[in-house]
């Protein structure tokens, strides 16, 4: 069972990471960071997996609120929770915003959403989310690699192997619950309009 994990983990991470870092992907980048630490793939694979997802998920969601703003599925994502905060907050401060979103977490759909409706121009857009998308990779992603050396010194070799990999599972779940339970409480505390 454990040998079949881990063969999932190194045949189908890297794309787990990049699926995951399009949407809210905190925790996959994190994991992804854990596993490169565990030498289930490279440090720099996790890091480009992670950034070029994150930035072809927000660009995605900019040229859908662009391009495709009274489909059904945009006005859906314009009614959820946080999108009316995150316009407004695109509307006064737009550059600083589209660096800024990716860290807000639960608004991060959202938010792509609303640049694409905000009058920023698309180069301006992309370069922005550019940097942002490295800087934010490079940050979870090196997270992940510490908590791995930090989890090696604790387990040191009590733990071998496959071993690692699940409780790498283990937190990387752990890690998802929380961040879900925390914007869930953000949710409920934002007033609805």
């Amino acid at each position: 069972m454990i040998d079949t994990i881990h063969s999932l983990v190194e045949r189908f991470g890297l794309l787990a990471v990049f699926v995951g870092c399009m949407a809210e992907g905190e925790s996959v980048a994190i994991l992804g960071g854990f596993f490169a630490h565990q030498q289930v793939f490279a440090p720099w694979q996790a890091f480009a997996t992670a950034a070029s997802g994150a930035f072809l998920g927000d660009t995605l969601f900019f040229v859908l609120g662009r391009r495709f703003s009274n489909h059904k599925w945009v006005r859906l994502l314009r009614r959820r929770p946080g999108f009316s905060h995150a316009y407004r907050m695109v509307q006064s401060h737009p550059y600083l915003f589209v660096l800024a979103n990716r860290y807000i977490y639960g608004m991060r759909l959202a938010g792509g959403i609303a640049a694409g409706l905000s009058r920023i121009p698309v180069l301006v857009f992309l370069a922005l989310n550019a940097l942002s998308a490295l800087a934010w990779a490079a940050l979870f992603v090196s997270l992940g690699y510490v908590f791995g050396l930090g989890a090696e010194h604790i387990i040191g070799d009590a733990l071998k192997g496959h071993q690692r990999l699940l409780i790498g599972l283990g937190i990387g779940a752990v890690v998802a619950v929380a961040a879900w339970l925390l914007a869930r409480h953000v949710v409920k505390k934002e007033p609805r309009e």
